[in-house]
């Protein structure tokens, strides 16, 4: 570790000069600005100043003739979650029809547009500039699209309403967007300290946003799921019987205010509700137990609806285990240290010597 001297500069200020080899890897000179971040430690770290939007990284996917469609979503998707601004697609022949509508699918639920199209090679550009975004806006708006869909297929099922239940289905699309570039957003502001320092960010920040962000996109997914089980059962005209209906109900009703709460509790700190959420999880296994075994029809008319009912059932009670975990995410939180500083005691040890450690001072 290369060691410098604090050297005075006038009559009041002190100066440390920064080495030659870091100023060429950042390229800054004379009149260039950087920041400054006093971290916990009591550590002092310095970060160029850079105009994130210029910083453009540009990668170039060469796929084969018989690449599958989802093996190329599949590598668009890690192409712009690691920060790429630019991603050119060049297929060895020409792309097939499906692989092109693979590729535009995909376009359609990241922040991206297709700039250049020929046979052979596409190029994808990124449309946002992180450096303006807001990871906690983007979880908010994230949370208030997954919220309407566990209302509305709960409303779906009291009053089997196919329409509502569809309707869930199409807003997965735009939790999926939102998703993916929380987890870009999230990556970005990982890999480089500048961006963190502007979104406010740290590393402990970005561990946990990454999970809540993945722990909402997993309820959606299940509300979706649900919401296409409702509808085949109306559309099959398959009749649940109403004890069981009003159990899944009520189930909901627990599962769904769990998230709900869960998220609320995340985003102001306030951890007074957690231990409930999660409680919770016993209350929704006990209700179960009244429709378990459910019957086992001998129709396969009926078959298919206890099917449906026992995938319904199972997601309700995966979206409250999902609640439970942020609930004990926001716990966690409750114990971060957040820029203080460790004080030093003293204390003798077992055989009378005197011993130092550091405690956090009360808060």
């Amino acid at each position: 570790m290369e060691q410098r001297k604090i050297v005075a500069l006038g009559k009041s200020s002190l100066v440390v000069s920064l080495p030659k080899l870091w100023l060429k890897m950042n390229n800054l000179g004379r009149g260039d600005r950087v920041s400054l971040d006093i971290l916990q430690d009591g550590s002092l770290v310095v970060h160029p100043i850079v105009d994130l939007r210029e910083e453009g990284r540009e990668m170039h996917l060469y796929v084969e003739a018989d690449a599958s469609e989802d093996s190329i979503i599949r590598r668009v998707i890690g192409s712009y979650l690691d920060g790429y601004t630019s991603i050119k697609l060049t297929s060895e022949r020409v792309f097939t029809i499906g692989q092109q509508r693979a590729i535009r699918s995909i376009v359609s639920t990241l922040y991206m547009m297709i700039m250049e199209s020929e046979a052979s090679s596409i190029l994808l550009q990124t449309l946002i500039d992180e450096s303006k975004a807001s990871v906690i806006s983007g979880i908010e708006r994230m949370h208030i699209i997954t919220s309407s869909m566990c209302r509305d297929i709960l409303n779906a099922i009291r009053n089997r309403d196919e329409e509502l239940a569809s309707s869930v289905v199409t807003l997965e699309n735009d939790v999926d967007q939102l998703m993916f570039f929380l987890l870009r957003l999230i990556r970005c502001a990982a890999m480089n300290p500048t961006l963190a320092t502007q979104l406010g960010l740290d590393a402990l920040d970005c561990l946990d946003y990454q999970t809540l962000v993945h722990r909402i996109e997993r309820i959606a997914d299940l509300a979706t799921d649900i919401a296409n089980s409702v509808i085949a059962l109306i559309g099959s005209k398959m009749d649940i019987p109403k004890d069981v209906t009003s159990v899944l109900i009520r189930a909901a009703i627990t599962a769904f205010t769990s998230y709900e709460r869960a998220v609320q509790s995340f985003l102001s700190g306030d951890v007074a509700v957690t231990n409930e959420i999660i409680d919770n999880q016993k209350e929704i296994a006990e209700s179960f137990i009244a429709i378990t075994p459910l019957p086992r029809f001998g129709d396969p008319d009926e078959t298919q609806t206890f099917l449906h009912i026992i995938f319904i059932r199972e997601s309700i009670k995966k979206i409250s285990e999902y609640a439970a975990d942020i609930a004990e995410l926001t716990i966690d939180r409750a114990y971060k240290i957040k820029n203080r500083s460790f004080k030093h005691t003293s204390y003798k040890d077992s055989r009378g010597n005197d011993q130092q450690c550091d405690i956090l001072p009360d808060a």
